[in-house]
This record gives C-alpha cells, sequence and structure tokens, in this order.
C-alpha cells in the first residue's frame, strides 16, 4: 500500500488516517470456478486504477488499495471507484470480480505467481501455499508511533473477534456450505504466522520476537507477520487484518468506520496509563474459532468475562466503547445506520445463505448475487 500520512508526526490523534486493502477473485461467469486471468486484468486497469492495484499470491486474485484519506466518504468514493475499474477490467479478461472470502466452487490452478518471494513461500510451506484463493479487507489506521502501536495492539485483543464476525462472508467452500461464517479464516490456520496478535511489553519486544521467528525458519521476513493485527512493517500504521473481503462497499466502510474508532479509543486508554487485558491465548483463539463459526448468527466469547453472549450484544458494547470517537471523526450515524442494515439484513455469510435457501441451493445465484454487490455503488 503506498501509504502517505497525513497526520502529524507528532503524537496528536485528532483525527486518524485510514487506508483499505481489498482482495478479490476472478470467477468464471459460468462455472464460479476460479479464472487464472489477474496478468490480463491487471494490464487492463489505468491510470489511478492502475497505480492501485497489486498482485497477489495467486492467479485468481486481485488486491486494490485505497488512497489514504481521513474522510468516510471519501474512502467509500475510492472504494466505488477502484471496484468499478477492477470489475471492468476482469470482464475484459472473461472474468467477474467478486468480494468473496474464501474459493467458493474450485481452483484448479493453484500455482504462484513468478516472483522470487512467492517461489520462497512455495518452497517453505509447501502444499499450505497452494490452498484455495482467500480474499482479505485489511484497514490501516494512522499510527506514527510505534511504541504505541504495538500497545494498541494488545488492547485490540478483546474486539478482534467481534469485528471478525460482522465480516464473515465466506460461508461457502467447493460448493456446498461449511457450516462456517468464515471458511477463510479456517483455511488460514494452517499458516505458521497467522493467528491472534501475541501480547507484546513494547516495540523491543515485538520486534525481537519477530526476529526470533524469521531466525528459526518461521517466517521468511518481516512481511510474514500476518497476525489479526500488527503495526505495519511498511508504514506508520496500525494494520488490522482479521477481516474477510466484505460483499458491499458500505460493509468496508462500516469496518474502516469501527476500526478507526477502536484505534483511536484504545491510543486513548493507553496514554492513560490503562492497561491490557491479560487473557490466555486459548481462549482468544477460541472467541476467533467462533466467531468464524457463527459471525453474527450466534453467540461470542466475551473475552472480559470469558462468557458467551449473544453476538449483537457484543456488537452493541463495541459501539458504547468507541462512540466518542466514532463522534469525534463524525462518523457515529454512519455507522449506526449501517449497524441497522447489517442487523436487518446480516452480513456477507447471511446475505449468501439466504440467497442458498430461496433457490434451492443454487450456487452460481450466489455469485451472481455476490457479483453484483461487489459492483454496486
Amino acid at each position: 500500500m503506498t501509504y502517505r500520512p497525513a497526520v502529524a508526526t507528532a503524537p496528536d490523534l485528532t483525527t486518524l488516517t485510514l487506508g483499505v486493502e481489498e482482495e478479490y477473485l476472478l470467477l468464471d461467469p459460468r462455472t464460479g470456478e476460479s479464472l487464472p486471468v489477474a496478468d490480463r486484468v491487471l494490464t487492463a486497469l489505468s491510470g489511478s486504477a492502475r497505480d492501485q492495484s497489486r498482485q497477489e499470491f495467486r492467479h485468481s486474485m486481485v488486491e486494490m488499495v485505497t488512497p489514504v484519506t481521513a474522510d468516510l466518504a471519501e474512502l467509500r468514493a475510492h472504494l466505488v471507484a477502484l471496484r468499478r475499474s477492477a470489475g471492468r477490467a476482469a470482464e475484459a479478461a472473461g472474468a467477474r470480480l467478486v468480494a468473496v472470502g474464501a474459493t467458493p466452487v474450485h481452483e484448479p490452478h493453484r500455482t504462484v505467481p513468478d516472483e522470487p518471494r512467492y517461489h520462497a513461500m512455495s518452497r517453505r510451506f509447501g502444499p499450505v501455499a497452494h490452498d484455495p484463493a482467500v480474499c482479505a479487507c485489511h484497514v490501516h489506521v494512522g499510527m506514527p508511533d510505534r511504541e504505541l502501536a504495538v500497545q494498541v495492539c494488545n488492547h485490540l485483543r478483546p474486539w478482534l473477534p467481534v469485528v471478525q464476525a460482522i465480516t464473515a462472508n465466506s460461508p461457502l467452500y467447493d460448493g456446498r456450505d461449511t457450516g462456517h461464517a468464515s471458511w477463510r479464516s479456517m483455511q488460514l490456520e494452517r499458516w505458521p504466522s497467522i493467528g491472534p496478535t501475541p501480547h507484546f511489553e513494547s516495540a523491543a519486544d515485538y520486534d525481537a520476537t519477530v526476529d526470533d521467528l524469521i531466525n528459526t525458519g518461521i517466517m521468511l521476513d518481516a512481511a510474514m507477520v500476518y497476525w489479526y493485527a500488527r503495526p505495519s512493517a511498511a508504514y506508520p500504521t496500525v494494520e488490522i487484518r482479521v477481516g474477510d473481503v466484505c460483499p458491499a462497499v458500505d460493509d468496508t466502510v462500516l469496518v474502516a468506520g469501527l476500526a478507526r474508532a477502536l484505534v483511536a479509543t484504545l491510543a486513548d486508554d493507553v496514554r492513560a496509563g490503562v492497561p491490557a487485558r491479560r487473557i490466555r491465548d486459548c481462549l482468544v483463539s477460541a472467541a476467533h474459532w467462533r466467531a468464524a463459526h457463527d459471525g453474527l448468527e450466534g453467540d461470542l466469547i466475551d473475552l472480559r468475562s470469558g462468557c458467551a453472549r449473544p453476538a449483537w450484544d457484543l456488537v452493541d458494547d463495541l459501539v458504547d466503547t468507541v462512540a466518542p470517537a466514532l463522534a469525534r471523526h463524525g462518523d457515529l450515524d454512519y455507522v449506526r445506520h449501517q449497524l441497522a442494515r447489517l442487523r436487518r439484513d446480516g452480513n456477507g455469510a447471511t446475505r449468501q445463505r439466504r440467497v442458498m435457501a430461496r433457490t434451492d441451493n443454487d450456487v452460481r445465484a450466489v455469485l451472481d448475487h455476490l457479483a453484483v454487490e461487489t459492483r454496486a455503488g
């Protein structure tokens, strides 16, 4: 992501900047299988859309990266423009651009692009590196103080399963419902450097741990820190990377607004001397599994109490916690409106299942629905 920070380098965090990375699948319009046409799609892009595109780990994926902004309406406009540009390029290549978290039907071509780093990952991790494609949404929130960024990641641990449940958008795999709202989350668990962010005492502790993981062969480099939240390896941001790519632009903008408000709220807590909760790693992992399985339709684990509670109760708690930061950034009304829509219509996984239910489990109807949501603005 080409990040040009718009926040001051001093710790004035009144308004935090945002940037979003979205990954999309390129699917056969007839069969729903993944198509290895990413090179053709990227070549067909022009102007700013080409500059904001990235090659991904599968020939059936493209990533689009927004410019940095401090305004949700502007972020939304960027996302709409990028999705439409990528959608047109996909159509020219004979594919459909679909915002879905995991390969819904089949990935016949699983070779990696001809890049040295991708080949190194393939050699090191073997079949794990050749799983069907998965697509994420990564939200970058401007944070020029790296020490503060590490502490914010500690404070994020109880809340990230809630964000994960909101974004869950991959119930299908191999043409069938997996029973999980986010199959992408399950698929990624085999990677050794993906999962809940550990608790770190300091930025030095964080760096030493990453060095140990690289030196012992668990990671190739610092860019393979795939924890659900991290100080970005390249930019002055906290990067929240727990979520599936969202089907609709407004879903993504909602998540970005909540992510920024969370980071702002927790940064205030850190500066006020509020300690991060020390939660056992096994409970954090369990909470993420529950979020991936139930999404917003069942219970989540409240990591503050260790109890299971209805998912929407925890969403309400999250909004109550970050409401002052949402108001400070001018996002409160938008977030409340979009959460009311989500409560009515469901997240991506729920919406896919509703299409399945009314079409006698027709996966192609689900993909038609997703393609329309992806391009709508």
